[in-house]
């Protein structure tokens, strides 16, 4: 077994992980990222083929290095944002070692921490998880399981496009904006139902001049008002974490015009292998698209800060009951806005002047806080 020891490891190569090194880096801070992926932007490179950011590039940049574009009001698409990733840890010469996943975190006897990776330990003095916004396991419901076998069901998460999938009739469950994009673009090519509670829409038409005036004003709230500090930002934040977002690009009328059989009633469980919806209706589908999200999975990290729907206990992203413990890239980390790129750069800032002000503290003090 190797031990190496680093000031601040940080686990996630993904926006979050990346900003906070960069930030780390301006501070003079070392530190080390880790992510198990194969190559630097993977987890975007995994979306479905047709997906595009719903900010323009021109807030799409991370601190230090705007987003590439020749239009600055164009919608990258999810190999953009790929390569930009690259790019900006590059850019940065940030110390990254991809196919590197953390098995097991725990806290060290005396303070700090140790990351199994394998056969190989580190030791660190302060830990980031910057592994994702709501995580990355599915969730489907149990029932899944019941499904007849001749009905192909794949989570969101492993949706590429509509040529991929088998010809009859296709059921997407979850209705926000997620959900609803696949549903529109796949009842183009096939019979689309799409069931789930409506998340509501925002008015404007994403390609319009309307956007353009309204999208800076839409930032400044998502940053600066809907935040963990005003009861309208708290509010949001149960309704963020708990439930999937309003629909964005495609509207109720984009639907309804392409076919889509729109149901907001609930899959509550299978009847003679078909899912079957609250009010009763069996749907003979031959695919299942579960838009149904992610859960927060910790369980590699053995620390005790978790509470009972897997969110940890932090604000801003710092764990108050355990000194050295952070996290970036959440849900409402702070403010609407931290789960998307305009608002993430902001929140790695912050921690990492919260790590070096914790590296700057005599070591007693340290210990203690």
């Amino acid at each position: 077994m190797t031990t190496q020891y680093i000031e601040t490891l940080i686990i996630g190569a993904g926006q979050a992980g990346l900003s906070t090194g960069s930030a780390l880096r301006g501070a003079g801070r070392p530190f080390l990222i880790v992510d198990r992926g194969d190559r630097i932007g993977d987890n975007w490179r995994r979306h479905y083929d047709s997906l595009r950011l719903y900010t323009p590039a021109k807030y799409d940049g991370l601190p230090g290095l705007p987003f590439p574009a020749d239009d600055p009001w164009s919608y990258p698409g999810k190999d953009e944002v790929a390569a930009y990733l690259e790019q900006y840890a590059l850019h940065w010469d940030l110390p990254v070692r991809m196919k590197t996943g953390v098995d097991r975190l725990t806290r060290r006897p005396g303070g700090g921490f140790l990351a199994y990776l394998g056969a190989d330990v580190i030791a660190c003095d302060n830990v980031v998880v910057a592994t994702g916004t709501f995580g990355r396991t599915p969730r489907v419901p149990d029932f899944a399981g019941e499904l007849d076998p001749a009905i192909t069901q794949l989570h969101s998460s492993r949706y590429r496009g509509p040529a991929r999938l088998g010809d009859g009739p296709v059921l997407v469950v979850g209705a926000s904006h997620s959900g609803t994009d696949i549903a529109y673009e796949l009842a183009a090519t096939h019979p689309t139902v799409l069931c789930g509670r409506d998340c509501g829409q925002l008015p404007m038409r994403w390609d319009s001049s309307a956007i353009r005036v309204a999208l800076p004003v839409l930032v400044f709230l998502w940053r600066h008002v809907l935040t963990r500090r005003t009861p309208m930002g708290r509010k949001q934040l149960r309704e963020a974490r708990r439930h999937g977002g309003p629909m964005l690009r495609v509207k109720r009328a984009d639907l309804a015009e392409r076919g889509v059989d729109r149901r907001t009633q609930r899959v509550r469980g299978v009847r003679d292998g078909r899912p079957e919806l609250d009010d009763g209706t069996v749907l003979d589908v031959r695919t299942v698209v579960w838009a149904t999200g992610f859960r927060q999975v910790f369980d590699w990290i053995d620390i005790p800060v978790f509470d009972d729907n897997g969110w940890p206990a932090e604000y801003r992203g710092v764990v108050d009951t355990v000194p050295g413990l952070y996290f970036c890239g959440l849900s409402f980390q702070y403010a609407f806005s931290s789960m998307v790129f305009p608002g993430v750069g902001r929140d790695a800032e912050y921690l990492a002047r919260r790590i070096a002000r914790r590296a700057a503290e005599p070591a007693g003090v340290a210990a203690a806080a």
